[in-house]
C-alpha cells in the first residue's frame, strides 16, 4: 500500500529538526499529554517484554528514555532523535546509553540489533510510514517488539476547522488517515498485536494559550505553503470568534486522534 502523503504533504525533515531543536528548553514545561500518551503506550507492552537492547525512537529531551532505563534495569539502551537540540538536552539527563542523531526512515543501527524499538509521538512527522516499518523490521531480533504512538486525522480539527472559516488556509500539521496506518501495518511483515486510534481532548481557556503550547512543544504549523508573514489583527481577532463555537463547560476543546501501534517480529521456524 502506498502512502497518500504528495511532496509537499508533509513539513522538510530539516525543518523539523530545527524547530524541535528550538523548543528543547521549553518542551518539557508543556508536554502533559506527551506524557500521559508515552506512558499508555508503555502500558500496552506485552507482559513478557524484557529487552535486552532497546532502542527510543524520536526521543526528544529524554523522558521515556529514562523511564525505559527505570523499566529495564541492566538492559542497554539507546536513543535516537533528528534533533541535534533534543539530544543535547537529553544526554546530560542520562536514561540511555548512546544518544545518536538519526532518521526513523534510515536508522543507523545494525540488523537485528534491538528487542524493543519504543516510539512515542514522533512518527507522525514521517513521510515515508513503510519506511519506517521495514527498518523496524530490519533492526528488531526475532520476538522483538515495535511499540509506536502517533497522530492521524482528526487532530487539532477545532484548530483547523476555525482557521478555515477565517481564510481557508491550511495552518495546522497534515497528519495521514488511520486507514493508511492500518494498511501499512498489515503489510510490513510484522505481527499485528494491536492497533487502535483513541481521541484525547485537552481544554484550554483561550486560543493563546493553545498557539503558545504548540509552538513551546515545537509543534506549530510546519506545512510547506503555509501562510507566510505575522498574523494580522483582524485575521486573530476572526479565529478567536470562530474557536469560540467549539467552547465547552471545561474550555475551548483541542483534541489529538492518537494512534497506539504494538507489532511483533515473528521468531524465525
Amino acid at each position: 500500500m502506498s502512502e497518500t502523503f504528495q511532496p509537499g504533504g508533509l513539513p522538510d525533515k530539516h525543518q523539523v529538526a530545527a524547530s524541535f531543536s528550538r523548543a528543547a528548553e521549553s518542551y518539557d514545561s508543556v508536554a502533559a499529554l506527551q506524557r500521559a500518551v508515552g506512558h499508555e503506550l508503555l502500558a500496552r507492552l506485552p507482559e513478557s517484554s524484557s529487552p535486552a537492547r532497546w532502542l527510543d525512537l524520536g526521543c526528544g529531551t529524554g523522558y521515556f528514555s529514562r523511564t525505559l532505563g527505570e523499566r529495564v534495569p541492566g538492559a542497554e539502551g539507546v536513543a535516537v532523535d533528528i534533533a541535534e537540540g533534543m539530544l543535547r538536552h537529553a544526554r546530560p539527563l542520562a536514561g540511555a546509553r548512546h544518544f545518536v542523531a538519526g532518521d526513523a526512515e534510515r536508522l543507523p543501527l545494525r540488523d537485528e540489533s534491538c528487542d524493543l524499538l519504543f516510539s512515542s509521538l514522533a512518527l507522525q512527522w514521517c513521510g515515508d510510514f513503510s519506511a519506517v516499518l521495514r527498518e523496524a523490521r530490519r533492526v528488531l531480533r526475532p520476538g522483538g517488539v515495535l511499540a509506536f504512538s502517533s497522530l492521524c486525522v482528526g487532530t487539532l480539527r477545532e484548530l483547523r476547522d476555525s482557521w478555515q472559516a477565517v481564510d481557508g488556509f491550511v495552518h495546522v500539521n497534515r497528519f495521514r488517515r488511520f486507514e493508511d496506518y492500518q494498511g501499512l501495518c498489515a503489510t510490513s511483515g510484522l505481527q499485528v498485536l494491536s492497533l487502535q486510534s483513541h481521541p484525547q481532548v485537552l481544554h484550554y481557556p483561550d486560543v493563546r494559550s493553545l498557539t503558545h503550547e504548540l509552538k513551546a512543544l515545537g509543534a506549530h504549523n510546519l506545512n510547506p505553503g503555509r501562510p507566510g508573514g505575522l498574523t494580522g489583527r483582524a485575521r486573530m481577532l476572526a479565529l478567536l470568534a470562530a474557536y469560540e463555537q467549539f467552547r465547552q463547560p471545561q474550555g475551548l476543546p483541542a483534541t489529538y486522534q492518537v494512534v497506539y501501534g504494538v507489532l511483533h517480529k515473528e521468531r524465525q521456524a
